[in-house]
């Protein structure tokens, strides 16, 4: 009988020695996954562009002169966005993601949370401030005409020498509105993109598109045979529709921390990033 109660007591230690080891084994796994999360504790900062919109932003293939990875893609984007995007992440601690996303989802995006911010060549329009915020301008242009350097209007110095011609511009922009400020022009359907724009001014489809003066250069400089005008006699436009901001959700507080970083950078070092951004651009953007 002590025999039997002895073997039963010798038992009941083993499993408790056994329980006590696994408990500090699970202990230490714990210890093990918190550091791992402190260690990897720098937020994302998830920033949504269209990737298509050189000198500001584009795709490319591989990581060269400082482009980022697009999440969910083999491909890298980089231009004069992403490098703003870039000293922004820095600025406030966290780890740039960029979100490629199409121009009409860039909003909806930024209000559903599936980005954090639109650092996108956006201008802050009023229309636009009525559903999303806006940080302080990080760059502002002036509209130019891209037209073909053998083509019927390349010698035009006014708004106003486009008679009959065809004349779009990319949807959901303030560039589509001030067509109508053209005499005599056939305005076309909108384009989605300005790679778009491009391929139809090359084929003849168009004759014409509104864009800014940076997208004019870049145009100008990847493809043969396109130049741009900046008309003498210009479009009337606010300040509003030729500035470009940071897009943020309404209320964010990464709007201060975000003009204050911005403030840091010199007008000079915003235009030496642009000419980088134009030098770097890939042909046929």
């Amino acid at each position: 009988m002590k025999k039997k109660l002895w073997t039963l007591l010798l038992t009941m230690i083993t499993i408790l020695v056994l329980a006590a080891c696994g408990s500090s084994d699970d202990s230490n796994s714990g210890d093990s996954k918190d550091s791992e999360t402190s260690s990897d504790s720098k937020g994302v900062l998830r920033v949504g562009m269209e990737a298509a919109y050189a000198p500001f932003n584009w795709s490319q293939k591989d990581d060269s002169n400082g482009a980022v990875p697009i999440a969910g893609s083999k491909e890298y984007a980089n231009g004069y966005d992403v490098q703003i995007a870039k000293r922004i992440a820095e600025g406030l601690g966290m780890k740039l993601e960029i979100v490629k996303t199409d121009w009409d989802g860039l909003i909806p995006s930024l209000q559903s949370g599936a980005i954090d911010l639109v650092i996108a060549g956006m201008s802050p329009t009023p229309e636009r401030k009525e559903v999303i915020d806006f940080t302080d301008n990080y760059y502002t242009s002036d509209f130019v005409i891209v037209v073909k350097k053998d083509g019927p209007y390349a010698n035009a110095k006014s708004i106003h020498d486009f008679k009959g011609a065809k004349v779009t511009a990319q949807q959901g922009t303030t560039h589509y509105n001030v067509i109508d400020q053209m005499t005599g022009v056939q305005k076309q359907v909108p384009a989605t993109d300005f790679g778009q724009m491009r391929i139809q001014l090359s084929s003849g489809a168009i004759d014409a598109y509104i864009s800014e003066r940076p997208e004019g250069m870049s145009a100008e400089a990847a493809i043969e045979g396109f130049t741009y005008i900046v008309p003498e006699d210009g479009f009337e436009a606010d300040e509003s529709d030729t500035a470009i901001a940071v897009g943020l959700k309404k209320g964010s507080e990464l709007k201060e921390k975000i003009n204050e970083i911005l403030a840091g950078i010199s007008e000079e070092e915003r235009q030496q990033i642009m000419e980088e951004a134009i030098k770097n651009q890939p042909s046929q953007q």
